[in-house]
């Protein structure tokens, strides 16, 4: 939004009492300002000095809303409201003027994909929501600081929520960066949402395989029109990577504390989303990152990585989707294994609990299932840890009924896995092969000492380390 040298009169000005109904409309012409006004409201609870914003349609009548100083929004209510004066007026513009990249002869070349979600998205005023709205090209003019860290190419995929990434999508995304590998590119970037970045970073884990080049995945928890936004640090931090890094693997590139001290760069089957809104949402289960990024340097955190080489590209996009997650609880009734067998399901993914176990009325299901040549494997629930069915009585009866164990593997990297596999086969034990063999570390041989670390808040040495750390 950019300031205007003249008020231009309230009956000239487009959408000014946009989203507001009722008593909020009323109070706005009463008032006699609107939508991108700057004004100073005088309330009951006292005075607040901003700019007046659109409302989505399906808001209350009872709030006008104000973008302050600080970047954050409020809502006035209608009722304490004495006074409002306009001191200014400002013209909206939503989009960010794309810009061509500038070439920079040295620097790293870095194709940047963009797939939608937070970290390419806008506030859409209509309905309140964020939404994919910005491209690459869009991306780089709001963070200019990448031209000092590659050559990036940008190339816009798809413009969706995370949430409708399916096969599909997953397919496109893989036959893309092999393309671009093979075209000799130094790094892949790929801006993604993050609620279902792990499952792409998974799938894309055996899909590309032999990469020679980093591949890193990037989103952001906070939307580029907040203040708080770590959107662009993230870009920075995973373009630096693409560009620099010796780590020729698929890599989920995010905050490492909630601070932007530094990001994390995690394994693409080791990492989980993990926190619904804060911004170092993503950990490594049963593991440790690969990596720490900032803006001078990468600094490996272990040295079992794929490093970059001349190597052939092997892109392998081979998917049947007819396989789900079912995650068990107390009392489950086998008619649910009943109903995804009858619905053609070839594959199930069981979360279950403890060492990978489940009630005993949901074992004549099992059997079905098996016999129905239906692939069903178990995983835990708890995430950390490994399927252990031969320890207790139940888990080896689960065993008979042709549950196969899946070692450490987390529930949704044995989902893709599956549907990657049952893509190549589905005779029992070609399957059995491909699911049990590591392609790209989501099986490991044993998990290290510090790949289970979870602070307790509220206990005196935990406080004692989160106020010298602050994590």
């Amino acid at each position: 939004m950019n300031r205007t040298e003249a008020r231009p009169p309230l009956d000239a000005r487009p959408d000014r009492f946009k989203g507001y109904r009722g008593a909020a409309r009323d109070l706005l012409d009463r008032m006699g300002v609107g939508v991108w006004s700057e004004v100073r409201i005088h309330t009951t609870r006292g005075d607040f000095e901003g700019l007046v914003l659109p409302r989505a349609e399906s808001a209350d009548d009872r709030h006008v809303v104000l973008k302050l100083a600080t970047g954050y929004n409020i809502g006035v209510a209608v009722e304490t409201v004495t006074a409002i004066e306009e001191t200014g007026y400002r013209q909206a513009h939503y989009k960010i003027p794309e810009q061509a990249f500038p070439e920079t002869p040295g620097l790293p070349r870095v194709t940047l994909f963009g797939t939608g979600g937070t970290i390419a998205s806008r506030l859409d005023y209509r309905t309140g929501a964020v939404i994919p709205a910005f491209s690459p090209g869009e991306l780089y003019g709001s963070v200019p600081e990448l031209a000092e860290v590659c050559n990036l190419r940008t190339e816009k995929l798809f413009g969706v929520f995370s949430e409708n990434m399916g096969p599909e999508q997953w397919i496109a995304l893989a036959e893309a960066v092999g393309e671009e590998i093979r075209k000799g590119v130094d790094g892949i970037v790929i801006g993604h949402g993050t609620d279902t970045m792990h499952h792409t970073a998974a799938i894309l884990s055996f899909m590309v395989q032999d990469s020679p080049v980093p591949i890193v995945m990037v989103g952001s928890q906070r939307s580029s029109d907040r203040p708080s936004s770590d959107a662009a640090l993230n870009l920075i931090h995973a373009c630096k990577t693409a560009g620099e890094s010796d780590i020729a693997e698929v890599m989920v590139c995010m905050f490492g504390p909630t601070s932007d001290q530094y990001g994390l760069l995690h394994r693409g089957t080791r990492v989980r989303k993990m926190h619904s809104s804060y911004r170092s949402t993503f950990r490594t289960v049963s593991d440790i990152p690969l990596a720490m990024v900032d803006r001078h340097a990468i600094t490996p955190l272990r040295p079992d990585y794929r490093r970059r080489g001349e190597r052939e590209v092997k892109v392998d996009t081979a998917f049947d989707d007819r396989v789900t997650i079912l995650y068990y609880y107390p009392n489950m009734k086998p008619d649910v294994i009943d109903a995804l067998v009858a619905a053609g399901y070839k594959g199930i993914v069981i979360a279950g609990t403890g060492l990978g176990h489940v009630n005993k009325q949901v074992y004549p299901a099992l059997e079905r299932a098996a016999a129905a040549g239906v692939h069903v494997y178990m995983t835990v629930q708890t995430l950390w840890g490994f399927v252990q069915m031969n320890v207790y009585e139940s888990g080896r009866d689960i065993q008979e009924r042709g549950v196969i164990p899946a070692a450490n593997m987390l529930p949704e990297v044995a989902y893709v896995k599956l549907g990657w596999a049952l893509g190549h086969s589905h005779d029992r034990e070609e399957v059995k092969r491909l699911m049990l063999t590591p392609v790209a570390g989501e099986i490991t041989e044993r998990e290290p000492f510090d790949g289970y670390l979870i602070l307790q808040g509220g206990l005196p040495e935990v406080e004692e380390f989160t106020r010298k750390y602050r994590i």
